[in-house]
């Protein structure tokens, strides 16, 4: 397997406008990292694709687990590269501020490498049940099976709306098995089984075992996780700090005090300002 190669790397291009347009500063740190991650392999790559691209014959039978380790972050072309970054662009972006930078690593690790297993053992149990060794050479490289559990899990804490999958409009629950069957239809030669095992790992993850697994291994959910979730109920924190309504007006209310003593007499014949002025006194003071 080579590298395609298509003219002045036009994708490459369109992908850098892409996160330029995007702007650093809207993307979280393990996405960002991600991006740079799979940009500069495909630049500078590790191994020839030959070496890096993960199958039955040379991942299980010949015991190349490094494949594991490699191949999702191979690209075969910069269009392969360029479509599989815009999306993690965006999934990237929104899981990991819906789920904490620390909760998004561990996924992404735990992904990136499981999918390889269940490709491998799918295209095994293809080989066998079709008595097609054909299935034990097919060779696959690049992010998209992770990409494809990433929307998985979008949909999961996300639910409910739909989406347009190349022109027809699709229950989101739906969408990621929408998009498998379209893309193999349109283009026959991307990796069903790597972008089915996406989906199925995915599964594990929303309606199976495997984030008990993660949490039992020592896991916990962190507080930025509560703070985005809560942040449209809890409007006065960004300017807070995280203190309470309660806090804030019995802070208010110690400086009102604290200022009628510091006035003395000549605030004598004022009156003692309500709860929602004091209220408005404290947001203004933030």
């Amino acid at each position: 397997m080579q590298r395609r190669q298509r003219g002045a790397h036009t994708g490459l291009l369109l992908l850098f406008a892409q996160i330029y347009q995007f702007g650093f500063n809207n993307m979280p740190p393990v996405t960002l990292a991600l991006l740079g991650l799979n940009i500069y392999l495909f630049l500078y790559p590790m191994k020839p694709l030959l070496y890096v691209c993960i199958s039955v014959h040379k991942g299980y039978h010949h015991n190349d687990w490094e494949r594991f380790l490699l191949s999702p972050f191979h690209h075969a072309d910069d269009w392969h590269l360029y479509f599989n970054m815009v999306s993690l662009l965006w999934k990237g972006t929104k899981l990991e501020r819906r789920l904490g930078s620390v909760q998004f690593a561990i996924i992404i690790a735990v992904f990136s490498q499981l999918i390889g297993v269940v490709y491998v053992l799918v295209q095994l149990l293809l080989a066998e049940c079709i008595n097609d060794p054909s299935y034990n050479m097919q060779c696959a490289v690049g992010f998209s099976g992770v990409l494809f559990a990433l929307k998985v899990l979008n949909n999961h804490y996300h639910p409910g709306g739909s989406t347009y999958v190349f022109g027809f409009q699709v229950p989101n629950k739906y969408a990621c098995w929408a998009e498998l069957v379209a893309i193999h239809i349109l283009s026959p030669g991307t990796s069903f089984v790597g972008h089915l095992s996406g989906i199925l790992v995915g599964l594990l993850y929303t309606h199976g075992p495997l984030e008990w697994i993660l949490k039992s291994a020592g896991y916990t959910r962190y507080p930025q996780y509560e703070y985005q979730e809560n942040r449209s109920e809890r409007p006065y924190d960004m300017y807070t700090g995280g203190v309470s309504e309660d806090e804030q007006l019995q802070q208010a209310l110690q400086e009102s005090l604290h200022q009628t003593r510091q006035w003395g007499t000549s605030g004598r014949d004022e009156q003692q300002p309500s709860l929602e002025e004091l209220r408005r006194r404290r947001l203004n003071k933030f």
